[in-house]
């Protein structure tokens, strides 16, 4: 957090020639939506005098686009992106980020539970040391003790077997320079987590820490999360694939051993093995390890093919602009 005003006051002036752009993904956001935009609003125009934002609607099922373009029509500094469908959170995020124009770029839900007003924080940190990059974490996971367990086993399933390891407890707001965005979108992955990707594009990043609200329910089932982490495994590391080669020769080798064994008391002492047990079992464990191999090697041959498929993170129906006809 800033040590005092004159920080924020100092940082105000030093931004106050440049472009700021404001992005936001709308689902079920309806009923915050104008106190967000009148909040977001207000701070970003502490730090400059060119403000625009930037709403996706990905495919919402409530009055959520309806009430942005009432938005929209009052404040010709807004932008809304309607997609064709619901494209997911992170492909939203994606193609708000791509229609941005501002030097700098913050980035943040639209449901309130990331204050607007941390923008002015953000930017002081991003002065004071040179940042391309400054994100957001939260100090503790929020929810029940199942629901931090299962947030720490994903981490550490992730830094196990990623190439890439994550910050810890990531939110959604950031504040970025033009430069890294460009980059940023330059990615062409059409499975990725976006966490993943906000490493990989480098620069100079740095967390801090934010208070995170629960003002409204998750909108991310736990089936949904279970996919992330498979989708974050499978589309970011090699490692996956080493661990089942290492665990596929470790179980030949004990094959091989266990056999010479039982050879070798055949032919030395006159015993042979008997029962159908091993057997049973010996089909069920190898038959079991078989079909997890493939399942794996079959999570990356779809990712491989929906790659290769080269369709476009989403699809925009109309990008509706002040003065402007709809795009």
């Amino acid at each position: 957090m800033l040590r005092n005003g004159q920080a924020r006051r100092s940082c105000s002036i030093a931004s106050r020639d440049m472009k700021l752009s404001i992005i936001a993904t709308l689902y079920r956001s309806a009923l915050g939506l104008r106190e967000f935009h009148r909040r977001a609003m207000a701070a970003a125009g502490t730090l400059a005098d060119e403000v625009e934002m930037v709403l996706v609607d990905d495919g919402s099922p409530d009055e959520s686009l309806d009430l942005a373009l009432e938005i929209q029509r009052g404040d010709p500094r807004v932008v809304v992106v309607e997609l064709s469908r619901n494209f997911g959170h992170h492909r939203a995020m994606m193609t708000g980020l791509a229609q941005a124009t501002g030097d700098l770029v913050f980035l943040l839900d639209s449901d309130l539970e990331e204050e607007p007003e941390i923008l002015g924080d953000f930017h002081a940190r991003m002065m004071e040391g040179g940042w391309d990059v400054v994100y957001g974490v939260q100090a503790a996971r929020r929810g029940g003790l199942v629901e931090r367990a299962l947030g720490a086993a994903f981490y550490a399933i992730v830094d196990t077997l990623s190439d890439t390891k994550l910050p810890r407890n990531l939110v959604t707001a950031r504040l970025m320079r033009r430069a890294y965005v460009d980059a940023l979108v330059k990615h062409n992955d059409r499975s990725f987590v976006i966490a993943e990707l906000w490493q990989a594009t480098g620069f100079r990043q740095t967390g801090m820490e934010v208070r995170k609200l629960s003002l409204s329910p998750t909108t991310y089932s736990f089936g949904q999360r279970l996919e992330m982490a498979v989708q974050q495994v499978v589309t970011t590391s090699t490692r996956l694939l080493h661990v089942i080669f290492h665990f596929g020769l470790l179980v030949f080798a004990l094959s091989l051993a266990t056999m010479g064994f039982y050879l070798f008391r055949w032919m030395v002492h006159g015993v042979g093995v008997e029962g159908w047990l091993s057997v049973i079992l010996s089909v069920w464990f190898f038959g079991g390890t078989v079909v997890m191999i493939l399942g794996v090697l079959g999570l990356y041959i779809a990712n491989i093919m929906h790659e290769t498929k080269r369709r476009p993170y989403t699809v925009i129906r109309s990008i509706h602009r002040a003065g402007a006809r709809d795009e």
